[in-house]
């Protein structure tokens, strides 16, 4: 699974068409570069990897009047979007240990109806459940992390993980059944991107000029 292609398909989506600064700005304005793999680099290759693949549309812009390189902007496809969709549902139900993937989508959920989340995030607790079953048929907390020596920490760490993310997941349901968010099909979303010109408080590092793709 990777955070960094769900994370640039959304990004790409919600401006439909953008560069690659606007894509990084984007991810950088959530927080994507301190809990993901989304750095410039990655982001940038992603970005010409999903055009390869037929999920990303790349248009050359030619350079403006005013001089300056030429850049690449970016549309997602029919093809992408049914790519999208499909990440955000299975990294909303999938426990794999991998909160960047969990996170990636949690940014997204509300392009699928509410429903449809409930359903999803239930799931994602059933998994759960079945995975810390599945291990305690061998390592029994109650026992404590000693039974296996320091190893039995790893196994403390993981069980600890899996009862934390099955109660926030509860959580989160209880609030979405309350009516929190707003989801498709119920209004304007929030949607949480930068204008063309809008500085973000959150930047890292030197920009690319214009021409960035």
């Amino acid at each position: 699974m990777s955070a960094i292609r769900l994370l640039v398909l959304g990004a790409v989506r919600q401006h439909g068409r953008a560069h690659g600064y606007q894509v990084r700005n984007d991810l950088e304005y959530w927080g994507a570069h301190e809990w993901s793999n989304a750095k410039p680099g990655s982001i940038y290759h992603a970005l010409k990897q999903m055009a390869k693949q037929g999920l990303l549309h790349a248009h050359e812009i030619a350079p403006s009047t005013a001089g300056g390189p030429p850049r690449t902007e970016y549309e997602i496809t029919e093809k992408g979007v049914e790519e999208y969709f499909g990440l955000v549902r299975e990294y909303l139900t999938a426990y794999d240990q991998r909160p960047d993937v969990l996170t990636a989508a949690l940014g997204f959920m509300v392009d699928l109806d509410r429903a449809e989340v409930l359903a999803l995030l239930e799931e994602r607790v059933r998994s759960i459940e079945e995975w810390r079953k599945s291990v305690t048929e061998y390592y029994t907390p109650e026992d404590g992390p000693g039974q296996l020596g320091h190893i039995g920490e790893i196994m403390n760490f993981w069980v600890h993980s899996a009862d934390t993310g099955a109660e926030w997941t509860r959580g989160l349901i209880e609030r979405i059944r309350g009516g929190a968010y707003t989801f498709s099909g119920e209004g304007d979303p929030f949607v949480g991107i930068l204008a063309e010109d809008q500085e973000n408080p959150y930047a890292t590092g030197e920009r690319h000029p214009r021409g960035d793709s």
